[in-house]
This record gives structure tokens, C-alpha cells and sequence, in this order.
């Protein structure tokens, strides 16, 4: 009996979420509609209670359901509150967090729900007194005997309703990762699985690396600098026809290359950071695979150029393991580019102009912005970049109105046009005082929902994902001496801007604009390959 009322509890007090798209997904509560409803609810109980069952033993099933309860609560309300779903990429994302990002999505509201939904019951269980059959031979035929019954009933149950499962299940694949404990089970799981499966040898890439004939008989050094945005999506950049003016900047910026229509590799930093600088591209990307060979950080760097990433995130994914790395997001007192909890992005170039004037060698950089990430958008920027408002102040998403939260995180955009601007201002001085070749390419790892079809923030499922997740920004900029030396026509490559292109690009895009020869390099993933001279 326990076990059929924890599971009974289980459907009904955390799937809140599930219901909702369930009901959207079979058109609506109606009269006609509640033998399906029913005979769901029946079918989730008696599945849970099957898997309850395998533990109903003294010792054990107290523990593990006062754990469901715990975990469960914080799942739901998650799901809830932000209309996330969870999957194995978005428990990646969580484990790869840091404190300070993790610590954002603390409220009152989410102790209140895990405490009245999680932890109340949870005591309650475990003040409750079992009576067990006194044999332990009659205690296991009880227990195989409701396994096996109760998914015996469950699978009659689908028979029955197969003719309206079939299609439901099909059309609407994200009701599997909204039902819950089993999703958070099985995305956990299948993480485990996979940090488990890494290999202990990266493989080489690209070791036969080389510099192309444009870098023949060239006295001036280069410089690139690669932008790796945070959580902006390209639809909120005014340079992709936003209604307000978010890239003011930016659209004066002579010589400046927006591409319109770029998809990214996933919708969380920890699967998106790893894959644009793999050369693996989405369809066969993995975290074992990326893990297990080098990127495009270390076949430039087998090319002779040197390389640094530096950070004001939370890391570089394991991309930057094998070049230079600098953290720059620890605030530090008295610095104006600072708060008393973390950096602005502008830090990102206060070491810039000295690295290129000192630098002895070719250049990459990768600056790895804070960007726009949420839900506390209003702490990413200055406060004389909050131009749009009123803006939501709260992690309590749910407190604010949409225009307010959008208002917050339009005013990160505005903020990232004048980092960028000002990054650029930056090479294109370096270019006429250090008689140095410059260039600047910008691209977000990710997008964010801010309460559409009422979702919120990101790492939902790529299957299913809402282009506010996968629609992202990509720019490109470079200085005449640079343009002319590696040969690129800019307005061979401006002609191409509107083209359908995505993280898949850009490890290729990049080694082909350095003129970089390798047997990894793939000239049909590379945007200017097209556009070159020679």
C-alpha cells in the first residue's frame, strides 16, 4: 500500500509541468478527454509503483523515497518556474556551473516550495510505521508479484490507449523529459555514463598543421581575437531588425560583418563551448568524442601561433586545456570594472592593448564573455547601460512581467555592442601604432527563452528547443592590412551574410581565414572559402 501511495503521490504533486503539456498535447481538458486522463494517471502509478516495488524492503524503501521527495520537489520546481526540461546535457550543465552562477537561481521561493513539497513529506515518511510480511521468502513473492502486476495492468493500459499514445508521445517528444522523477534519473544516468567513458589519451588533430603561402615574406604580426558571447540570442541584436536599438554601436562600425542566420551546436555552454571548437560539428558530436581528441585551440597552436583563452565564465569546457588560460572574473576591490560579486566584460580587454604591443608571435585570443546570462540579467551590465526599463531586479522570474525581463536582457546586448566596439577600437589602433594585422570574430554560445510558449533561460532538449535557443549571433570583422594579406574579399563574404550557416563553421571558417593547411580542414564548412583570392 506504501508503495502505491508514494506513487500516487509522485505523479500527482510533481508533474505539474507534465500534466500541462499533456492536456495541450490531447486538446485540452474535456468530458471526452478524462478516460485518457485517467487511465494515464493509472498507468504512471502503476509503472512507479513497479520500480517502488524492487526496493519494498524495511531497511531500504523509507530512504529511497524520501529521497525522490527531496530531489523530486527541486526538479519540479525548475521545470516550473523557468519551463525547463531536464535531459542529460542539462545535468551536464548544472554539474559544470559555477557557485556564483548556481547561487543566481537561489529565491525564497524555490526553499518554500522544496521545503512544503520536498523535505514535509519526506519527514512525514519517515515517521511512519510498516508492517512487512514477517518472512523474508513471502516478503519477495509479494514484491515480484506486484512488479509483475502492476506492469502487466500498465501494459494492458497502453494497449488499450495505444491509438492516442502513438501519436502524442511522438509529436510532442519532450513529455519524456518532463515527467518526473524519470527524467532526472535517466538524464543522471546517462552523464555518469559518459564522464565515465572518457579516455584517460586525447588524441592528436591536426599535427601536421602548417602556415599557407600568404603568410610567405610577411614582416607584420597578426592578431585574432575570438568573441565567445554568452546566452545572446541573434534575435534581440537590432543588427537582425530588433524593434529597439540594441547594437547602436556596432552599426557604424565600418567594415563590420553580421551574419543573420546562424544555428548553434546546442542550447547549454557545456555542450556548445566543446563543440564549436571541436571539429566533430553537431550531428556527430559527443562529450566522450570531444574529450578524447584536440580542437581547433591546439591545431593553431600546432601551426606556430600562440594562444590564450581568457575568462570571465565559468571556464573553458576542457577547450582550452593544452594553451594559455587566464581567469579575470574574480572581482577584485576598488576596480571600477568590478562589483562586489563578479566582473563586467569590458576587464575582458583591460589587458588587451599591452598582450598585442608585447606579443613576439602570432596571435589568437579568446575572450569568453559573462555575456548575457541569466536569470539575473540586470547584474551583467554597468549601470549606465540600463537604457531599456523597467527592468526585472529578482532571480524570481515569476515576479516580473515579461517587458521587464526582457528590458533587462535587451540592456546585456547593448552592453556586449559596446565591448565589442570597443574591442575592435582596440585591434584597429593596435593595427596603426604596432603595425599589427587585426581581426575580431564574434559568436554566442547558445540563446535563451525569455517567455515564450513560457519558457525561460536555456538548455532545453536540441530536439525540441524553440529557435530563441538555438538562433545566435555571428560577426565578423578584420582590418584592410589583414583582409588583404590572407586575401578575403569582404564583399564576397558580406553577399553570403544572410546564408544559412551554424556552429559547424566556424573550427573550419577560422583555420581557413589564417590560411592554415591541415588534412582536418574541410573546405565546405568554411564561409570564406568562397571569398578568397588564390
Amino acid at each position: 500500500m506504501f508503495t502505491v501511495a508514494a506513487s500516487s503521490f509522485l505523479v500527482l504533486a510533481y508533474n505539474q509541468a507534465f500534466w500541462q503539456r499533456f492536456l495541450m498535447a490531447t486538446g485540452g481538458f474535456s468530458v471526452g478527454n478524462v478516460p485518457l486522463l485517467a487511465a494515464t494517471f493509472v498507468l504512471l502509478v502503476l509503472v512507479f509503483n513497479a520500480f517502488l516495488s524492487l526496493v519494498n524492503f524495511k531497511p531500504i524503501i523509507k530512504p529511497v523515497v524520501m529521497v525522490l521527495m527531496v530531489l523530486t520537489s527541486a526538479a519540479a520546481y525548475f521545470m516550473n518556474q523557468y519551463g525547463v526540461q531536464i535531459d542529460k546535457a542539462m545535468v551536464q550543465n548544472v554539474v559544470e556551473t559555477d557557485t556564483r552562477e548556481a547561487a543566481e537561481l537561489l529565491s525564497v521561493k524555490m526553499v518554500a516550495t522544496i521545503a512544503l513539497l520536498g523535505i514535509l513529506p519526506a519527514v512525514l515518511v519517515s515517521r511512519l510505521q510498516l508492517t512487512y510480511a514477517a518472512r523474508p521468502g513471502r516478503r519477495l513473492l509479494i514484491n515480484v508479484g506486484m512488479v509483475v502486476g502492476s506492469l502487466a495492468l500498465a501494459a494492458g493500459i497502453l494497449v488499450l490507449f495505444f491509438k492516442s499514445y502513438a501519436p502524442t508521445f511522438r509529436e510532442h517528444r519532450e513529455l519524456r523529459f518532463l515527467l518526473t522523477p524519470t527524467n532526472y534519473i535517466q538524464a543522471v544516468n546517462g552523464f555518469i555514463g559518459q564522464k565515465l567513458a572518457r579516455p584517460t589519451v586525447v588524441a592528436p588533430l591536426g599535427r601536421d598543421a602548417s602556415r599557407g603561402a600568404t603568410w610567405a615574406g610577411q614582416p607584420r604580426r597578426t592578431v585574432t581575437v575570438l568573441v565567445v558571447g554568452e546566452t545572446a540570442r541573434a534575435m534581440n541584436f537590432s543588427l537582425n531588425n530588433y524593434p529597439r536599438i540594441t547594437n547602436p554601436q556596432l552599426a557604424q562600425r565600418a567594415g563590420l560583418i553580421n551574419f543573420s542566420n546562424v544555428s548553434s551546436c546546442g542550447t547549454a555552454t557545456a555542450v556548445s563551448v566543446p563543440c564549436v571548437f571541436s571539429a566533430l560539428g553537431r550531428e556527430n558530436y559527443s562529450d566522450g568524442k570531444a574529450q578524447s581528441q584536440e580542437g581547433m585551440l591546439d591545431v593553431l597552436k600546432h601551426a606556430g601561433l600562440d594562444v590564450v583563452w581568457i575568462d570571465n565564465n565559468s571556464g573553458c569546457k576542457g577547450v582550452c586545456a593544452r594553451v594559455g588560460y587566464e581567469d579575470i572574473s574574480q572581482p577584485v576591490a576598488g576596480d571600477p570594472l568590478c562589483n562586489d560579486e563578479e566582473c563586467f566584460d569590458e576587464k575582458l580587454l583591460q589587458t588587451l592593448p599591452d598582450r598585442i604591443r608585447n606579443a613576439k608571435n602570432d596571435l589568437v585570443i579568446v575572450l569568453h564573455q559573462k555575456g548575457s546570462h541569466g536569470p539575473a540579467y540586470w547584474k551583467r551590465y554597468p549601470a549606465q547601460f540600463a537604457k531599456f526599463g523597467p527592468v526585472c531586479e529578482t532571480n524570481d522570474l515569476e515576479k516580473c512581467s515579461r517587458e521587464q525581463i526582457t528590458a533587462a536582457y535587451d540592456n546585456t546586448i547593448l552592453y556586449t555592442d559596446y565591448v565589442l566596439d570597443k574591442a575592435i577600437g582596440v585591434l584597429q589602433h593596435a593595427g596603426t601604432e604596432a603595425g599589427v594585422d587585426t581581426a575580431l570574430v564574434y559568436f554566442s554560445d547558445h540563446g535563451e527563452s525569455l517567455g515564450e510558449k513560457n519558457m525561460y533561460l536555456h538548455g532545453a532538449p536540441y530536439i525540441i528547443s524553440p529557435p530563441e535557443q538555438r538562433s545566435v549571433p555571428f560577426m565578423l570583422w578584420m582590418s584592410d592590412h589583414y583582409a588583404e594579406r590572407f586575401k578575403i574579399d569582404r564583399r564576397c563574404v558580406a553577399a553570403r551574410a544572410n546564408q544559412p550557416f551554424s556552429h559547424d563553421n566556424v573550427f573550419h571558417s577560422v583555420l581557413g581565414m589564417l590560411d592554415i593547411t591541415t588534412a582536418v580542414y574541410n573546405p565546405a564548412l568554411d564561409l570564406f572559402n568562397a571569398c578568397t583570392h588564390g
